[in-house]
């Protein structure tokens, strides 16, 4: 008898707490195997499997008729992912028994993001606003205003902020509070502004944004059913789901799908042409040399039967192969990134939002990744280099008030001049 009331357990209230799990954290069964539970081994797989697709089907029809409606509607659709995103994050090193000390504190996270927003999207966007408002001059001049001071003002707002959290500061929380700080602003930096390249992108042509995002959910996909059928190498430790297998044939099958995508989507005029308002109104241009179709010769080896005797090939789909290589080898960095993450803070997912998927993060890691190559890799290798008549006249030490182009165009201060037209002048006054 003795014994057993030595061995039994004191009913102390520490005794009495239980460690209640949140919904998202990993167990810890998963957590110390690291490596050794693939999809082929997985018992419940073809479950989570119908439940993934299901969900896939519902975003995949929603992101299309989108994409249909134009440029301010997918904006809109980035605006709300990006609020998600930051809610997704800003709970997660959320406690609730802090923030009940602090009044307001919330409200400060969400005055530093918007306050990002309007100095991210106000520079991205300002011509397009410009030219929004050209037809009413009332408003020309007021949003040409508030652009010409929107560094300041986003400034100030961001100092009020600053002060803001200097004055919440309370003694015992300095620590907590200093920590939700630099959370905040690495979800500014991190998240925030690599996901708004996604809005520069768009306002170029809906297909430098649709290309590298369907791109991503290619690889995705197929990395996936790769994995789930002959995944048998585990590729990174980090994430103990993803194998050589599912990763080498992803990436075989997503620069396949570059080539091929960027001819179907390439097609559109709706598609490649860039906005330069903020209209919601059917877009026509001519189309730019990369969406015009160039042909090549079949060589003499070919047999005589084959029905082709040339192909058809547009230049932007040389552009799409490098896309396709990013989003296959590097963009998946992103989410090992994000698995490295979610790992150190001890959880499966960041939310629960979309059924077998996870929360929108989990979704968007590899995205923003990708949005940031493709708008530096068209601005590097696809927008052709514009020279203003200021440069040209200082290059060359012309004292002209105007530049003459190859066929009598005049080009005055303050213009962008073709790179045909800088050559025929530099030929003329120079050469």
């Amino acid at each position: 008898m003795q014994k057993d009331q030595n061995m039994s357990v004191p009913s102390t209230p520490t005794a009495r707490i239980r460690h209640r799990r949140r919904s998202n954290e990993v167990p810890s069964e998963i957590s110390k195997s690291n490596g050794s539970h693939l999809l082929v081994n997985d018992q419940n797989k073809y479950k989570s499997m119908w439940i993934r697709a299901y969900s896939s089907m519902w975003m995949i029809g929603g992101f299309i008729v989108i994409i249909y409606l134009g440029h301010l509607y997918i904006w809109a659709m980035v605006v709300v992912i990006q609020i998600v995103m930051a809610t997704e994050l800003f709970n997660l090193l959320r406690r609730a028994h802090e923030d009940k000390h602090l009044p307001g504190f919330r409200l400060l996270n969400w005055h530093f993001f918007f306050t990002a927003m309007l100095f991210v999207y106000g520079r991205i966007l300002s011509q397009q606003l410009v030219n929004t408002m050209s037809t009413d001059k009332f408003f020309y001049k007021l949003v040409s205003g508030l652009i010409k001071y929107q560094m300041v003002i986003c400034y100030f707002l961001y100092i009020a902020g600053f002060m803001w959290f200097i004055l919440t500061l309370k003694k015992k929380m300095y620590k907590y509070q200093f920590g939700q700080y630099a959370w905040t602003h690495m979800i500014l930096i991190v998240v925030f502004t690599q996901s708004s390249f996604i809005v520069g992108n768009i306002f170029e042509g809906i297909f430098w944004f649709l290309l590298p995002a369907s791109l991503i959910v290619i690889n995705d996909i197929a990395a996936y059913f790769f994995g789930f059928f002959f995944g048998k190498t585990p590729l990174i430790k980090l994430s103990p789901k993803k194998t050589w297998e599912g990763f080498i044939g992803a990436s075989v099958a997503t620069v396949i799908s570059a080539f091929v995508l960027a001819n179907i989507l390439g097609h559109f005029q709706w598609l490649t042409c860039p906005r330069k308002d903020l209209s919601t109104s059917w877009l026509r241009c001519d189309p730019d040399p990369l969406f015009k179709p160039e042909h090549y010769p079949l060589p003499g080896w070919v047999p005589q039967w084959f029905p082709w005797k040339e192909i058809s090939v547009l230049p932007v789909q040389w552009h799409a192969l490098c896309l396709g290589l990013f989003a296959s080898v590097i963009a998946p960095f992103g989410g090992f990134f994000a698995s490295g993450f979610k790992r150190a803070f001890k959880i499966k997912d960041f939310g629960d939002s979309i059924p077998g998927h996870g929360g929108i993060t989990d979704r968007m890691d590899c995205q923003m990744v990708m949005a940031v190559f493709a708008y530096i890799y068209h601005q590097s290798f696809v927008v052709p280099q514009s020279y203003s008549v200021e440069m040209i006249l200082n290059q060359g030490n012309i004292k002209e008030p105007h530049i003459r182009g190859a066929a009598g165009s005049v080009y005055e201060a303050g213009a962008d001049i073709p790179r045909e037209a800088v050559r025929a002048f530099f030929e003329q006054h120079v050469l």
